[in-house]
């Protein structure tokens, strides 16, 4: 038998041998993909437009097929001179900024203070679940990219996280509400909440056009301060309709359908600004977490076929919270990524640029796909499952993407000049493959490169 195809039978057992040891993927599981079994069976497929304008659009990449901790990935693009209106997630996002500048503003320590930040290609940040935030494309002649890694809440399965909007007019979460239940939460005019509710038509506006976004332009030109004094009138308007109508409800006076109603809004700006204005006069010291710029970082391994980088909680302690990490890989043309396996964590890859293939084996060492993917596909690697990543000949790859773990996470390469075979070479592998001690050092110090090789 020829040396390549010797060390192929090597692969696929060791692919098995890894799993059963790992003991952490279920035998019901396996059988339930293998029966979707289709050659691109581990992309990502799934997507929507959650955002779709001329300035600006956000598209969610989703599978409800993982059989373990589920990640969602989304690709923001900004023209220049936009803004994506405040609101809120019901998800933890891991942000990168893949090209662009981006001012970041959102309510930061427990609904306690509003932090503005500049984050710049490379920069990884992350904004915890719950978390009011607008984004501000402010360069006059750059597009702003970002991709995000997004764990959706518990209950959501097969379909993508919802946003609320606070801003935004007609496409706001306030412009369901009746106007008479808008004008006793602001304490305003039918005049004045017509005008704020239908100025805007966009979840992405313009900056540049005064006469559109003239609102949301003046508060981004404000002061920390001067934003959240706003934000506290807003919620001292509500609190003084609450007394007003805890007040009527002492008279009995009948005003239960307004109440009921215009209670989501006041829980809104109370939990996201309400401990803002009891502490007003605190001073807070404590500085916000500092962005970590993932393309100023040393890779963990780098040769001359390519490199690979990946963050974790260890170098950058937001990440612990969310248990996420977020790695960078490039592969010159025709290099791969050595064969391993992840036994800690699913992996997500988005191809941000060229072009390649990828292969995924299951832990039984059977082929579970093997395709060509290039420049905006998205797929996964479930933990245990063999895998390999290959550029073209012709064109480099470049990955970046998201890990289900934000412990310290180094696939185990099974292949190589440091790999699996060649730390356990001895009469003990000779014998599980049936050859000789001499035959099998030659076939695992054949291979002089390591991590990243060049193909045949």
């Amino acid at each position: 038998m020829g040396s390549s195809a010797t060390l192929l039978v090597l692969l696929f057992v060791l692919g098995n041998g890894v799993a059963v040891t790992m003991g952490r993927f279920l035998r019901t599981e396996v059988e339930v993909i293998e029966e979707d079994l289709d050659e691109e069976l581990f992309l990502m497929k799934k997507s929507k437009l959650v955002a779709n304008t001329s300035v600006g659009k956000i598209r969610v990449f989703y599978d409800s097929r993982v059989p373990e901790r589920r990640l969602q990935t989304a690709i923001t693009t900004m023209e220049p001179r936009s803004l994506l209106t405040p609101h809120l997630v019901a998800a933890t996002q891991v942000m990168y900024v893949r090209s662009g500048e981006a001012k970041l503003g959102y309510i930061y320590k427990n609904n306690q203070r509003l932090t503005q930040m500049r984050l710049r290609e490379g920069d990884v940040y992350q904004i915890p679940a719950g978390s009011a935030f607008y984004i501000a494309n402010e360069e006059s002649d750059q597009k702003l990219e970002i991709i995000s890694g997004i764990e959706p809440s518990q209950g959501l399965r097969d379909d993508v996280f919802e946003s609320f909007y606070i801003a935004g007019g007609a496409n706001s979460g306030l412009s369901g509400f009746k106007e008479e239940i808008l004008e006793a939460s602001f304490n305003v005019s039918q005049e004045e909440v017509t005008v704020l509710i239908n100025q805007q038509k966009g979840k992405f506006v313009r900056l540049k056009d005064s006469q559109a976004t003239g609102t949301w332009s003046k508060f981004l030109e404000l002061k920390e301060e001067e934003k959240l004094q706003q934000l506290r009138e807003m919620v001292q308007q509500g609190q003084e309709n609450e007394e007003v109508e805890k007040e009527d409800e002492e008279s009995g006076d009948d005003e239960e359908e307004q109440q009921q109603t215009s209670l989501p809004w006041r829980m809104l700006f109370k939990s996201v600004f309400g401990e803002e204005i009891k502490n007003t006069r605190e001073k807070i010291t404590e500085d916000p977490p500092r962005s970590y710029n993932l393309n100023k970082r040393k890779p963990d391994f780098e040769n001359k076929y390519g490199w690979r980088v990946a963050v974790d909680g260890s170098q950058y302690h937001p990440l612990k919270s969310s248990g996420i990490g977020i790695y960078h890989e490039y592969l010159s043309a025709g290099s791969m990524m050595a064969p391993r396996v992840n036994p800690m964590a699913t992996e997500y890859g988005i191809v941000v640029n060229g072009s390649g293939r990828v292969q995924v084996l299951f832990p039984n060492g059977s082929n579970a796909m093997d395709t060509n993917i290039t420049k905006g596909d998205v797929f996964f690697i479930p933990s245990n499952f063999p895998y390999c990543e290959i550029a073209h000949k012709g064109e480099s790859l470049e990955l970046l993407g998201f890990t289900t773990s934000a412990q310290r996470n180094r696939p185990v390469v099974l292949v190589g000049a440091r790999s699996v075979v060649r730390t356990m070479e001895g009469p003990e592998l000779a014998t599980s493959f049936g050859v000789s001690k001499e035959e099998i050092k030659h076939l695992v110090s054949a291979q002089h490169e390591s991590v990243i090789l060049p193909t045949p």
